[in-house]
């Protein structure tokens, strides 16, 4: 067995390691003792490893879907929505983008880019966006990601104040808004660029947002941009 691993540069799983096996000896050897001998040899396959399953987190916290596709706000920090983005740069090397977006204009109340997806990334952009409130407790809409089902987002949005609503299973049009953003900017400014580095795919993506916010008109806010539309609200 240690010859034929050699002579196949190690090709062989315990499968065709068995077909071999057979051939040479003319003679039926069951492949589970294939299998314990080649592990007991160290002889691993060097293609086709096997994945590890993959594990998907239980929730620790789930709220209903307060929202229920209701997109239309009366006025500002009355109804947020948030979600998470993958963007690529240099090397297919992946970054995310965490936006928090105000139902009421459409602008965008926090974002955060980061390197990884995860709670902090997450928690981060809601501790941005809370700070600009001052006494107001909109209701916060995201997806069942997993950092939106945490514990510690759920003491945040408790600690402001706010309701928590989610989508169902499966349901991105629960969500409609954060995903027709995610679709604007990435048409406007993500798929028109290349990015050799972070550094320039924050760059573009700063510009753009402050674009949006504040120059980009828009015909449901009466030819205003969202932050124009907000100032006549306050």
């Amino acid at each position: 067995m240690k010859a034929l691993h050699q002579k196949v540069n190690g090709i062989y799983g315990y499968r065709r390691m068995t077909l071999n096996i057979d051939r040479k000896f003319t003679q039926k050897i069951n492949h589970k003792r294939i299998y314990r001998l080649m592990r007991a040899a160290g002889l691993r396959s060097v293609i086709r490893r096997k994945k590890s399953p993959y594990k998907r987190s239980i929730p620790q916290h789930v709220a209903e879907n307060v929202l229920n596709r209701e997109f239309q706000a009366e006025k500002p920090n009355e109804k947020w929505v948030t979600d998470v983005t993958e963007c690529k740069y240099g090397s297919s090397q992946k970054a995310y983008l965490s936006a928090i977006l105000d139902l009421y204009d459409g602008s965008i109340v926090s974002y955060v880019l980061g390197y990884s997806n995860n709670n902090h990334l997450v928690f981060e952009t809601l501790d941005q966006a809370t700070k600009v409130l001052e006494g107001d407790q909109p209701l916060i809409h995201s997806d069942r990601g997993f950092q939106y089902t945490s514990r510690g987002f759920k003491r945040r949005v408790d600690k402001a104040g706010m309701t928590q609503s989610m989508s169902r299973v499966g349901r991105c049009i629960d969500n409609g808004p954060m995903e027709s953003f995610w679709g604007t900017l990435k048409c406007e400014e993500y798929y028109l660029h290349k990015y050799r580095s972070f550094e320039e795919l924050y760059k573009g993506i700063n510009e753009y947002i402050e674009f949006y916010n504040h120059d980009r008109y828009q015909k449901r806010l009466n030819g205003l941009s969202p932050m124009e539309y907000r100032a006549k609200a306050a």
